[in-house]
């Protein structure tokens, strides 16, 4: 049960991380598309790229166990202002489930932010 606790954040970590960091790197293809769905929301387009980077960074600073206190608060805020601003038609069931995606990420997130990187880290 030890091993598991101790390896338990980094295989969270590893998940979370990698989410984010597919889901940038995914973007840097269509950072077109990226900036009209965020324009399709009333928010201007000329945020896909800090958007784009914010991912990546948030990602791998997760994967790697750095700053994790700090990027798990922004990746929590992050979570839920997209949750928010792009996933909230009720009526579409596929919206509510990413609504509540994102919901449940930040948790996961507000978990890191409290308890830290684990013992499988660069923060020690």
């Amino acid at each position: 049960m030890d091993q598991l606790s101790k390896y338990a954040p980094l295989i969270a970590r590893i998940i979370i991380g990698g989410f984010f960091l597919m889901a940038g790197l995914g973007k840097v293809a269509d950072p077109a598309g990226t900036a009209g769905y965020i324009q399709s929301v009333g928010l201007p387009g000329a945020l896909a790229w800090p958007a784009i980077i914010f991912e990546i960074v948030l990602g791998l600073l997760m994967i790697v166990g750095f700053k994790v206190r700090i990027a798990a608060l922004a990746g929590a805020a992050f979570c839920v202002f997209t949750a928010v601003m792009f996933h909230n038609n009720f009526a579409d069931q596929v919206q509510m489930v990413m609504f509540l995606k994102n919901f449940a990420i930040a948790g996961g997130f507000l978990m890191f932010f409290a308890h830290g990187a684990g013992a499988v880290a660069l923060d020690k």
